[in-house]
């Protein structure tokens, strides 16, 4: 038995984007494996908000992050894929394998091998981590009360907190928290957000408070958060706030890390240009999510709008296999599952 057979598609990434390229790879009767770099499934709503609701998901009113998770992953084991985890694709080559050109793609450290017929790339947004805040006290309880991820929400019950930011993050979990955390201020350097209107105008008729043009002086305490100290970003006047828990949402940096070394069509530093079909410039390269870009088209980075391109690629790459194969086979309600 080959211990290196080559899948008909490979996806690299297991977020909600390359879970749905499996199912769909599946159901269009395609061999599969999905390469994730992390330990587990769910690519950035595993890692960075498991227990934060996700409100633009079509079907749910709200979903917690794991919930959807898990829903994915029961979705795309229906057809069996390959699963393997804790590896990163550093390297993407052709090589020859008895007589047929496929891709071969390495992963390291330990240098595995993996060969495909055609690969959907659903690495989201790369590689990322948080914006650290360089304010004292940040880098010194970090972990005692300074976090830039809730993993789990119980750790914040009846404490009094504060959320530093003005993106959809920031005010999210000012919302999933209101009724959860004793009390919950919130401080951004700027009046205007950057968050869905939606919840802005939810938070603004919340019982959270709501601080703005404010910004973070100084973490207090010795072993444990204490309080905090802000100070308005025009006045300069400054306060003292009794928290306990200080949660930093001020964004992420990304790279696209060793995908840029492998000869693909860039439309610039973050984002990989692809046709109508979510063909890459290189044949049997396909890529769908937040890594994307379309000649003329604004990035719109919505899980909804990952799991589109998901589809639209899936049936791509069992088109490139099979010409023969129709690019849209029909509606999922009319082949038997």
């Amino acid at each position: 038995m080959d211990d290196n057979p080559v899948y008909d598609i490979t996806v690299l990434g297991a977020g909600p984007t390359g879970l749905f390229a499996a199912f769909y790879a599946g159901l269009r009767d395609m061999k599969t494996k999905v390469i994730e770099s992390l330990p587990e499934a769910g690519g950035q709503l595993a890692v960075l908000y498991p227990e934060k609701f996700i409100y633009d998901v079509p079907g749910h009113p709200k979903v917690l992050a794991k919930d959807l998770v898990k829903s994915l992953v029961e979705q795309s084991q229906m057809f069996a894929p390959t699963f393997v985890f804790d590896e990163r694709v550093e390297r993407l080559r052709r090589v020859d394998v008895a007589g047929e050109e496929v891709w071969e793609l390495v992963t390291g450290p330990q240098g595995s091998s993996h060969r495909s017929r055609t690969v959907v790339i659903c690495g989201g947004i790369g590689a990322f981590a948080p914006n650290r805040l360089d304010r004292p006290g940040v880098e010194r309880l970090e972990g005692r009360g300074v976090r830039y991820f809730v993993q789990d929400k119980r750790e914040l019950r009846g404490k009094r907190l504060l959320v530093i930011g003005g993106g959809d993050t920031a005010v999210d979990w000012c919302l999933n928290l209101k009724d959860w955390a004793q009390e919950v201020t919130l401080i951004h350097r700027r009046d205007q957000f950057r968050a869905h209107e939606a919840s802005v105008t939810e938070l603004r008729n919340s019982n959270v408070t709501v601080l703005t043009p404010w910004e973070l002086g100084e973490v207090l305490g010795s072993s444990s958060v204490e309080g905090a100290t802000i100070f308005h970003s025009v006045t300069r006047e400054e306060r003292r706030l009794e928290v306990d828990a200080v949660l930093v949402n001020v964004g992420f940096k990304a790279a696209l890390g060793p995908i840029l070394e492998w000869g693909l069509e860039l439309a610039d530093h973050r984002h990989v240009r692809v046709n109508a079909e979510m063909a890459t410039s290189l044949p049997g390269v396909f890529a769908a999510g937040d890594l994307v870009q379309m000649d003329g088209v604004e990035p719109l980075p919505l899980i909804v709008t990952g799991f589109a391109q998901a589809a639209v690629a899936a049936n791509g790459a069992r088109h490139y296999l099979d010409p023969s194969a129709r690019l849209m086979p029909g509606h999922s309600s009319e082949l038997r599952l």
